[in-house]
């Protein structure tokens, strides 16, 4: 589905992000530290807990972030140019928060919310505290993202999922909102602009 076949009747206000893989290519420094303690590269599965892929990998969790280069991160073209233009966003993320925190504020990116791995409560990444912590109802809000659990976390709440089409390795399933570019999101709807 393409973002003008979505745009009539969608009212989104808010768009809530996923970090890793949509607003950043992180693949390369989320993969590096599993590498250096040994792990094979297949043996490697992005978009999960950290916590949960460590102890799957058989390795601690302070070895792989005491390897972890957040300066190594970069943000995703026509990223950065987006954001300014959009005036409610918020990140719900799996990342550390610790990490997840460090890489926004040398981006110069400031979320009205931004939710990580210990913000859920032990459990994956879901958006009903976000969306509480925002006070906007699932409908104003597209969730962007590019893994299936991006998607089903989109579903579940009852918001709009939008597939981020600018990471070359996500994977469209029937149905999805694909974005080809991070302006695409700026066609959604003139509630998404920044006063």
């Amino acid at each position: 589905m393409t973002v003008e076949g979505q745009r009539a009747g969608v009212g989104v206000t808010t768009v809530v992000f996923d970090l890793d893989g949509t607003l950043v290519d992180s693949d390369a420094a989320l993969i590096e530290p599993f590498l250096r303690l040994g792990i094979r590269r297949d043996e490697i599965e992005l978009g999960r807990l950290l916590e949960d892929e460590c102890d799957r990998l058989g390795v601690r969790v302070e070895d792989y972030l005491a390897l972890y280069e957040p300066e190594a991160v970069e943000p995703f073209a026509g990223v950065s140019d987006v954001l300014g233009h959009l005036g409610r966003w918020a990140v719900a993320s799996h990342k550390v928060r610790a990490l997840g925190v460090r890489e926004l504020d040398r981006l110069g990116w400031s979320p009205e919310v931004a939710f990580f791995a210990e913000d859920f409560g032990g459990r994956a990444k879901h958006l009903e505290p976000v969306l509480a912590a925002l006070g906007v109802p699932a409908r104003e809000v597209v969730f962007v993202g590019d893994t299936a659990h991006d998607r089903t976390c989109a579903r579940e709440a009852g918001a709009v999922f939008a597939l981020a089409g600018w990471n070359p390795r996500v994977e469209a399933a029937p149905g999805d909102l694909v974005l080809a570019t991070p302006a695409d999101l700026l066609d959604l709807g003139v509630g998404l602009l920044a006063g």
